[in-house]
């Protein structure tokens, strides 16, 4: 299997989210969801997958809710403000490897036969940028190879790396996923609820 690189970005997940005319404002990343916060889940995904150095980009905020294995690198986001663009960076910046898979952190569904998917297609596909076709379209998460570093550290603000997928598109792979649903990001209070009663 290819030496992965993992990034975790949460704070990418910081917008407000609305359910119906009823205003959601706490941070979604510490709901709870089997007694744990939505980002424990990704925490504990991350530490079971079969990679060999593990990031995690959060604020100081967050990482106090959560309990963090010593195999995972921390890195406290000071301007979560800035945007995707600020985690990615920061990431990018003590990663060596020659993948980068980027997990976002609203996604408490994955599991990691998931991610399996998309590991075994980098290693097949070791020049591809790889991520699941959802319903026919692209989604989350994404292994970018090392020569996409520069084009994501140029990013800025809000943007992350769907703009660097899209604007190669010929170095693309889509992955046709097993579980779709797993792949659902809480997005707004109503995915949230929507997500529990799956459970």
């Amino acid at each position: 299997m290819l030496p992965l690189r993992q990034i975790a970005s949460s704070s990418r997940l910081q917008e407000k989210a609305r359910c119906l005319h009823t205003c959601f404002t706490p941070d979604k990343l510490l709901l709870e969801i089997k007694n744990k916060p939505i980002l424990q889940h990704s925490i504990d995904l991350m530490y079971s997958l079969a990679v060999y150095e593990r990031i995690l980009v959060t604020t100081e905020t967050r990482l106090k809710k959560v309990s963090i294995p010593e195999e995972i690198k921390v890195l406290i986001n000071q301007q979560p403000e800035k945007g995707k663009s600020e985690s990615i960076r920061l990431g990018l910046n003590i990663a060596t490897g020659t993948h980068f898979l980027f997990l976002p952190a609203d996604q408490p569904g994955l599991t990691e036969s998931d991610i399996s998917q998309l590991l075994e297609a980098a290693a097949d596909n070791p020049d591809k940028i790889v991520y699941p076709v959802i319903n026919g379209q692209p989604g989350s998460p994404t292994i970018f190879p090392r020569k996409f570093r520069s084009e994501l550290l140029a990013l800025n603000g809000d943007t992350g790396g769907s703009v660097v997928r899209s604007e190669n598109k010929d170095n693309c792979f889509g992955v046709e996923v097993k579980n779709v649903q797993n792949f659902t990001d809480i997005d707004t209070m109503g995915d949230f609820n929507d997500f529990v009663l799956r459970q």
